[in-house]
């Protein structure tokens, strides 16, 4: 990701976003959720390179600065809770793009998080439903909105997407982390048998 249009082209793709140029300055293009209006995503050139500032939580702030000499203090905001990615081509594209789903979901703080909250609490050797995360997370008509965070999972390690399957048993063919296939592995690994990209929900679903 070296180019705005990539930057604000993932940014956008997050639900309840816009686009925004507050400064009468085409240099500054921001991302904002809707309702808040709270920016989760700025975007800017200086010194010759693109930078994001991106929100992030403060256990993660000095880890991103350490692990990526381009990613620091957060230019003109708040230093404790923001970091700016220089756009120089040092940092890969897929951990750029987790700093700026970590960035919407703590700006955004609502729906997202407690569906995170809700995959986390499915166990080992169990697996759940779009609905039944939506309705852990507080409204069961939002399934949908369950697969499109999901797939902006910003931590897979800790936040056990694999084990959301459809209201069929079936696997996700478009697995955001390395298609069906991969899923099934994770589910097997974790003691649950995968027959024709499906579990058998009565055996291995979890009690809601």
């Amino acid at each position: 990701m070296t180019t705005r249009e990539e930057a604000l082209s993932y940014g956008l793709s997050f639900p309840g976003t816009y686009q925004d140029a507050p400064f009468h300055d085409p240099n500054w293009q921001l991302v904002r959720v809707e309702g808040s209006k709270k920016a989760f995503l700025w975007t800017y050139e200086r010194d010759g390179f693109l930078n994001l500032n991106v929100k992030v939580s403060p256990e993660w702030r000095d880890f991103w600065r350490s692990a990526y000499p381009s990613v620091i203090a957060g230019w003109h905001q708040n230093k404790e809770h923001w970091n700016t990615i220089i756009l120089d081509g040092t940092v890969p594209d897929e951990e750029i793009r987790r700093m700026i789903a970590e960035s919407y979901d703590l700006t955004a703080n609502t729906t997202t998080m407690r569906i995170y909250e809700a995959v986390k609490k499915i166990p080992r050797g169990k697996v759940a439903t779009y609905g039944q995360i939506a309705a852990l997370a507080g409204n069961s008509r939002m399934a949908r909105a369950v697969g499109n965070a999901l797939h902006h999972n910003p931590d897979p390690d800790n936040v056990p997407c694999y084990r959301v399957v459809n209201s069929k048993g079936e696997l996700s063919g478009e697995f955001a982390f390395g298609g069906s296939g991969r899923q099934a592995k994770l589910l097997e690994a974790d003691g649950i048998e995968v027959v024709d990209e499906k579990v058998d929900l009565k055996k291995y679903g979890m009690d809601v």
